[in-house]
């Protein structure tokens, strides 16, 4: 697990949202609510793409800080492994062939 850090500012039009340590995920929401739903999506999009490139990961500085924010908060990044395996039932690829 590593720990980000999230910043919000409130606007008029809604909140914005991003990911200080993290280059490039932000996000736009219309409460705060919807804005922490969907900078953790951000976060996990990004991750996944700066890893199948073959990118690191930014390491967290939790001594990061926007003074023009309004929240800050740790945000969480959990990876798991998987292998890219599907099984496919033998009857499908048989039904799929014909």
């Amino acid at each position: 697990m590593l720990i980000y850090k999230a910043m919000y500012k409130f606007l008029v039009e809604g909140v914005h949202a991003e990911v200080l340590d993290f280059p490039g995920v932000i996000t736009f929401s219309n409460n705060l609510c919807e804005a922490r739903q969907l900078l953790g999506n951000a976060l996990v999009d990004m991750a996944e793409t700066n890893l199948m490139q073959g990118e690191s990961l930014p390491p967290p500085d939790p001594s990061c800080t926007d003074p023009e924010a309004d929240l800050e908060e740790p945000i969480y990044l959990l990876l798991t492994g998987t292998p890219q395996i599907r099984v496919v039932p033998k009857e499908s690829i048989y039904h799929e062939a014909a």
